[in-house]
């Protein structure tokens, strides 16, 4: 059977037949993803916390995707005024989504955003904004056709799982991001890093649990780029040997 990959998502406000009316949302880029790598994608919608348990035990494995920004209230940072696109809700339950993973060592691929619930979830924190914290670094936020095409280096760890799984250790990735990674979780450990230094991959501490964590977007790249699809591949073939 088809392993189950829950895809958690988010709300926004579309044009209906009845008017603006508020909708859940998610990319078609990522379900799609998970199809080309042989995964049935069901779509989360955020809801209270003490609803993830019960999800959690209908899957085999879970994508955290990209999004607007973490609450900094949720890592202890600053307000500051670049933070958009925050959803108090969607952030309580994709915390509660990555704690409940990594509890229970659930193959996960968390992206972007999903990258930087997973570390906050697990204890760390984020850059509020990379510009203002570092102004000589590269520009990580892209937009429009730039978004979804390779824009810098990545250097990985060629012993990693995330370097496996994308079958190379240099890759060439887009960029659509303006914060990071700051203080790393203790449960994780830094697999990647674009040329100016900034954290682009990360995976757990704990070899039992296949966890893979990317800033840039591999589900816009598609399935004609294989490392991308590897990434995929790698979640899908992980939850189909996955037991409780």
């Amino acid at each position: 059977m088809q392993p189950i990959i829950g895809v958690s998502s988010g709300r926004r406000m579309v044009t209906s037949s009845a008017g603006e009316t508020e909708a859940h949302v998610l990319y078609t880029t990522y379900t799609g993803m998970i199809r080309w790598a042989d995964g049935l994608p069901v779509l989360l919608t955020p809801g209270p916390a003490t609803e993830v348990e019960a999800l959690l035990d209908r899957l085999d494995g879970l994508l955290l995707p990209g999004g607007g920004d973490i609450d900094p209230v949720c890592y202890g940072g600053a307000q500051h005024e670049s933070v958009y696109g925050v959803e108090p809700l969607r952030d309580e339950f994709e915390l509660a989504l990555a704690r409940g993973a990594a509890q229970r060592k659930l193959p996960t691929l968390a992206i972007c955003r999903g990258m930087q619930i997973v570390n906050v979830a697990l204890g760390g924190t984020l850059i509020e904004d990379i510009k203002s914290a570092q102004p000589d670094a590269l520009e990580h936020r892209r937009h429009g056709q730039s978004a979804t095409e390779p824009q810098h280096t990545i250097e990985l760890d060629p012993d990693s799982t995330t370097a496996h799984a994308l079958g190379k250790d240099t890759v060439e990735a887009n960029t659509i991001h303006h914060q990071a990674i700051r203080d790393l979780a203790g449960q994780l450990k830094i697999t990647g890093r674009a040329p100016d230094g900034i954290i682009e991959a990360v995976e757990p501490t704990d070899a039992s649990w296949p966890m893979w964590g990317v800033q840039w977007h591999p589900e816009w790249l598609g399935h004609n780029d294989e490392p991308s699809l590897g990434l995929f591949r790698a979640l899908v073939a992980a939850a189909g040997g996955w037991s409780a």
